[in-house]
């Protein structure tokens, strides 16, 4: 019978495990070694080291620092931006704002897409959501290929106005996927309706930037849990402090 309730999270150095046993009201702790670069083997030794029954784990909860390390140690994936003709710059014009406007020597961090990897289609979509001009679905396939000869691993693709309308940018972002096989595409309608263009645009491309490297974690750990027979519901904690 499935009764136990666990959670793990992983630290530099040691992974924790917590589990309440939902019968006897047992709380188990244990504790392991990371194991960087591969953390997901951590949790299983913590597993195996607290000496319950993973058959018996009804729900599992996991918290990670694996996404916000990659970002702010720059160790994400190649990625890629397509946008709206003239708006390939959004993302290193930001919002033009010095946050110290009195220092002669304030430089500003790379963004996350180099300029050479940002790229631009025929589309244009007006701020009511209607479709001024369709999108050349030439320009798309031949910013595929150039794409395709860079070794990109994800893509993010931002419309101007695509919150009101994301027509264009949904048509591009499937083309993209049909002719970049293995590259994970992400149309920033899908991840946030911002109507201010270098906001969505900045979430889309962090997304694509971190998006292979969570996949390839958390598909370890799923395939390492149900090697330990573990079928109960999977969860993985957010930054809100909510699962999914």
């Amino acid at each position: 019978m499935m009764r136990i309730r666990m959670a793990t999270d992983i630290g530099g150095t040691f992974t924790d495990l917590v589990a309440l046993d939902e019968e006897s009201g047992k709380i188990t702790l244990a504790k392991a070694a990371s194991t960087p670069p591969e953390f997901h083997r951590g949790i299983a030794d913590t597993i195996r080291k607290s000496g319950l029954d993973p058959r018996a784990v009804a729900f599992f909860v996991h918290g990670t620092t694996v996404v916000i390390n990659a970002l702010t140690e720059r160790k994400g994936a190649q990625t890629a931006l397509v946008t709206t003709r003239g708006f390939r710059d959004v993302l290193e014009i930001t919002r033009a704002n010095r946050p110290d406007m009195y220092n002669l020597r304030f430089q500003k961090q790379a963004a996350f897409v180099p300029r050479h990897l940002r790229f631009e289609v025929d589309e244009r979509v007006g701020y009511k959501g209607d479709v001024i001009k369709a999108i050349d679905e030439s320009s798309v396939r031949a910013v595929a290929d150039e794409i395709k000869s860079l070794g990109v691993s994800a893509v993010a693709v931002c419309f101007l106005h695509s919150y009101a309308n994301p027509s264009n940018e949904a048509r591009c972002a499937e083309m993209l996927e049909e002719l970049l096989p293995g590259v994970l595409v992400t149309p920033s309608h899908a991840i946030t309706q911002e109507w201010r263009e270098y906001e969505r645009t900045s979430s889309a491309v962090l997304n694509s930037y971190v998006r292979p490297v969570a996949s390839s974690y958390l598909d370890s750990l799923f395939q390492d849990l149900r090697k330990l027979e573990m079928l109960g519901s999977l969860n993985v904690m957010k930054s809100n402090g909510g699962m999914a």
